[in-house]
């Protein structure tokens, strides 16, 4: 799964949209977040580690790694 597929998955759960997103992520970061520039990441699989992380967290979400154990 890419990181835009994992991001359109938490907006589904969220029930909100890419403006909805936009306007939350600018409030929060005081730095312009737009509907174009989110969705043309996530057309282009463009999206950075920390972008989806601090997306991720205006959902409600924390990004976790988790190791694998091997059976």
């Amino acid at each position: 799964m890419s990181v835009s597929e994992d991001l359109k998955i938490l907006l589904l759960k969220e029930k909100m949209t890419i403006t909805e997103l936009a306007k939350l992520a600018s409030e929060k970061s005081g730095k312009k977040y737009t509907v174009y520039g989110i969705s043309q990441k996530l057309a282009r699989n463009s999206m950075r580690y920390d972008e989806l992380k601090f997306l991720a967290g205006v959902l409600g979400y924390n990004i976790k790694f988790e190791k694998q154990i091997n059976e």
